[in-house]
């Protein structure tokens, strides 16, 4: 199996200007050759830099795939420092300068002769053709080790990545098989999940576990490494057999579905209906339902309502009820939820008061203190939640609950 590493080049991305959505897809893409990214590496345009992260990644790995510093302005040094390293001159390629040439006049435009710079390559590179942009790939080699060098831009990069660099290193690697799969759980912390796997050494005699929170829930990622596909796809079913048998209860899907996929998916099966009545998320639960394509084959409708007043009005909540125990209550969520449902007709009727933040909260109904109701025709359930402090992260959190209680209602 080959082992890689992506050294990635420019200020920009150092200093939050530009995120490095590079690393990432490359990563993927060699993934899927069985090339295994062992590290990647951000730094900045300097010479030193460059020459240390060459001589770091070298000493370990087979490829070594840079990125950026290829342009023609004077910050761009990465050719130069390129062509010292590997002890080599630059020359000019007069077919290259014409081509340059021709492609900006056809566009209507004048060649700027700052570019004629990009005609010059390093006498020992093969070089790797760039058709989306001006900055050629270069492939050096070096004790059996290759490292080749590529345009920041996404698109050029991906040009050649895809025409010279992955065919190549698919055939140099074959017989050695990368593949992820990814169980995804909600309603369960990473501790208590990693607890409830219990030994976790049975599970990774068949692959490497990682566990990937977020607030909406715990990913698990098993990433195999194999000789074929048909090993790799073996290790992954006796992993997901343990998986399930230990902590099936919590897993809503996997790959890269959200919940809202998966709600979408059973309601359409199941052939039911929801709607929502929102407080403090302001349409957000509504939104997240409906950002799934045909969501109108089960989504009948939703409800603002913000104030008091609406509440009565729209929504026909007891005015005795919330003067006995305030909108953010679990009487007023558990009405919402029901009378939605009722007025629009749906199976389901779901419900979200509370107090997102960062005022409005008291002793005894502190920030982030949150209700989510779920309603049926035979019944009604309440979750009481205490969120952060953090507006914006509790209104997520409120209609990820109410998701993750509809889910837990129908799968």
């Amino acid at each position: 199996m080959l082992i890689c590493e992506i050294i990635s080049i420019g200020d920009e991305l150092l200093n939050g200007q530009t995120v490095n959505t590079n690393a990432s897809w490359m990563g993927q893409k060699l993934s899927e050759i069985g090339v295994a990214v062992k590290r990647t590496t951000t730094i900045s345009d300097n010479k030193e830099a460059i020459v240390s992260a060459l001589d770091s990644a070298l000493s370990f790995a087979d490829l070594v795939l840079v990125t950026g510093g290829l342009g023609p302005t004077h910050d761009d040094i990465t050719k130069g420092v390129i062509a010292d390293y590997f002890n080599t001159e630059l020359e000019f390629h007069q077919d290259l300068y014409d081509k340059l040439k021709k492609r900006f006049e056809a566009r209507g435009y004048t060649f700027p002769e700052s570019n004629a710079g990009q005609a010059w390559l390093p006498k020992d590179t093969k070089i790797l053709p760039n058709k989306v942009g001006s900055a050629q790939g270069m492939f050096f080699e070096r004790k059996g080790k290759a490292c080749i060098v590529m345009p920041g831009v996404p698109a050029e990069m991906r040009y050649i990545m895809e025409n010279s660099v992955l065919p190549v290193f698919s055939l140099k690697n074959k017989g050695s098989v990368i593949l992820h799969h990814t169980w995804r759980t909600t309603g369960i912390g990473e501790s208590l999940l990693f607890e409830l796997l219990g030994d976790i050494g049975e599970i990774e005699k068949y692959g490497s576990l990682a566990f990937l929170p977020k607030f909406t829930g715990v990913d698990v990622r098993l990433s195999v490494y194999a000789t074929s596909m048909a090993e790799a796809k073996s290790n992954i079913q006796k992993v997901e057999q343990i998986i399930l048998g230990k902590a099936g209860r919590f897993v809503f899907t996997t790959g890269s579905t959200t919940l809202e996929e998966a709600i979408a998916k059973k309601l359409i099966e199941r052939d039911q209906t929801v709607a929502v009545a929102e407080s403090c998320t302001g349409g957000l639960l509504g939104k997240k339902l409906t950002d799934v394509a045909g969501s109108s084959a089960y989504f009948i409708g939703g409800m603002i309502t913000y104030s008091n007043e609406q509440k009565i009005k729209a929504l026909q909540v007891s005015p005795e009820l919330i003067d006995k125990y305030g909108a953010v209550s679990e009487q007023v969520a558990a009405q919402m939820a029901e009378n939605v449902r009722s007025i629009c007709q749906a199976d389901f009727g779901i419900s979200i008061t509370g107090i997102a933040g960062p005022g409005g909260g008291t002793k005894e109904k502190p920030v982030g203190l949150v209700y989510v109701g779920l309603a049926t025709a035979d019944k009604t359930e309440v979750k009481k939640n205490l969120f952060g402090r953090e507006r914006e992260l509790n209104r997520e959190r409120s209609a990820h609950t109410a998701c993750q209680l509809l889910f837990e209602m129908i799968r």
